[in-house]
């Protein structure tokens, strides 16, 4: 029995060692890789049209000392907010703080935010403030529900788009046709801050969110095969049209990954990278999906540690009643003696 003892302290050791690697799959936030050149924080020092400039801003955009508010509360109005950088990190992850409030009831509001990682920057148009038909990604914070028959999800929703400049944002469907997946999230006027993680590493996209107050982080987008160049620009965009809401940014951090990658990967030209995802089936095969599910559900982090948990529990399980059995066995033998 003391080596079964060992044995359990080992495997519980090692339990614990695997769930310590599984959580820290989106950073917390370490400074000593924090990104200064693409992050935004108070006081905001660097905003501005001046040459040496790390973020520039168009439209509606107003820079406090507390917040910037790509859009405040009236009909009509777009707002953008760019950094000058191009980034070239192979893996990143972006932490974003953003407040949407306003004084509209419910479904009384709009439109939303948009982050993004693209090619060009600081070009108005119809995307919650910005161009159609980019290059780059997109994560949507879409407040409004403009497809009444889409009524098998909830709004707010965030979701994700990758585009190589070929694929236009279908407003009417709430970019159903050409996102990558999605989550329903109660991020407007709420009293405590709310967060929005987004982290590009080895061709996976996963996007996390942190909007109830529980400081913790919620799987809201995982999907493997995306492939974005570097040298883009990130930014974020708000408008607003028949219906408004203030849609104000906290702050930006960009941390760098710490990621191996193989000599081929390494000797690859980043640049030239074409936008793309490699997926089961096209977006544009969703269109007819009520469900929004046009993807195979990948194996998580959190997935292949929950079945390594299973496995775990199950030798444990086998070895206690092995070890039961045994002792009751050899108590037995003693008795005939």
């Amino acid at each position: 029995m003391e080596k079964f003892g060992s044995f359990l302290a080992t495997a519980l050791v090692l339990l614990m060692a695997e769930l310590c690697l599984v959580c820290g799959d989106i950073t917390d936030g370490n400074t000593e890789h924090l990104k200064r050149e693409h992050s935004l924080m108070k006081p905001y020092q660097g905003v501005g049209s001046n040459p040496s400039s790390q973020w520039d801003f168009w439209g509606s955009t107003l820079v406090t000392s507390s917040y910037v508010r790509l859009t405040p509360d009236e009909r009509s109005k777009q707002g953008s907010i760019w950094n000058t950088v191009p980034c070239h990190l192979k893996d990143w992850e972006m932490h974003v703080q953003f407040k949407v409030h306003g004084s509209g009831k419910k479904n009384l509001h709009g439109d939303g935010i948009a982050i993004w990682y693209t090619k060009d920057r600081l070009h108005p148009g119809p995307v919650f403030g910005n161009k159609d038909q980019y290059l780059g990604l997109a994560i949507f914070l879409d407040t409004f529900r403009n497809d009444l028959h889409g009524m098998d999800r909830s709004f707010p929703y965030i979701s994700a788009m990758v585009n190589n400049g070929s694929v236009s944002y279908d407003h009417g469907k709430d970019g159903r046709s050409s996102e990558l997946g999605g989550c329903s999230a109660e991020i407007r006027n709420r009293e405590h801050d709310t967060y929005l993680a987004i982290r590009y590493s080895k061709g996976r996209l996963t996007v996390m969110v942190d909007v109830d107050d529980k400081n913790e982080w919620r799987e809201c987008i995982d999907i493997g095969g995306v492939r974005l160049p570097t040298g883009y620009y990130f930014g974020a965009s708000a408008a607003t049209g028949d219906l408004s809401d203030n849609h104000d940014i906290i702050s930006m951090k960009l941390y760098q990954l710490m990621v191996e990658h193989t000599p081929e990967e390494e000797n690859l030209d980043w640049t030239k990278i074409e936008p793309s995802v490699s997926l089961l089936k096209s977006p544009k095969d969703n269109i007819d999906d009520p469900t929004g599910n046009f993807r195979g559900t990948p194996l998580t982090g959190w997935k292949v540690f929950l079945l390594l948990l299973c496995a775990l529990l199950g030798i444990v399980v086998c070895a206690v009643v092995g070890a039961v059995v045994f002792q009751k066995r050899q108590e037995r033998n003693k008795r005939f003696y």
